[in-house]
């Protein structure tokens, strides 16, 4: 079964490797999400060149079977979506603020995420041998 969705992640961020490691909690099946990060060969096969210029270096989704690419709070809303009854009220909630707004507030988090959360080395993260397969150069 193909996964309903890539996930793309700033390799460095540990904000992004805290929220990839969420999505693997969530989905222990493996038939939700993979993952790979900004910049890396996926990236950069997967995401046409004539897209990647205006998008953001946090997280990107490509959801599938569609291939459409979201970004920002779109791209949170629809990873709550694929989580669970809890995750999906929160993402109904969210849906009730105007994208402006939701964007504005992702866009404040995602420009100081590197000094409230810090950085990383790794591009993927620490993770057991069991879960690595989930992820794309």
């Amino acid at each position: 079964m193909k996964p309903s969705a890539r996930v793309f992640y700033d390799g460095h961020c540990a904000l992004c490797h805290r929220a990839v490691r969420i999505l693997l909690w969530a989905d222990r099946t493996g038939e939700r999400f993979r993952f790979a990060p900004i910049g890396g060969t996926t990236w950069l096969t997967e995401i046409p060149a004539s897209a990647r210029d205006g998008l953001p270096d946090s997280i990107v989704v490509l959801a599938n079977p569609a291939g459409i690419i979201l970004v920002k709070s779109d791209a949170v809303i629809y990873l709550l979506r694929q989580l669970g009854p809890s995750w999906r009220a929160l993402a109904a909630l969210s849906g009730l603020i105007p994208r402006l707004i939701r964007d504005m507030l992702y866009s404040a988090v995602a420009g100081t995420r590197y000094r409230a959360f810090g950085r990383v080395e790794e591009s993927c993260p620490l993770l057991p041998l069991s879960a690595r397969h989930r992820f794309d150069p």
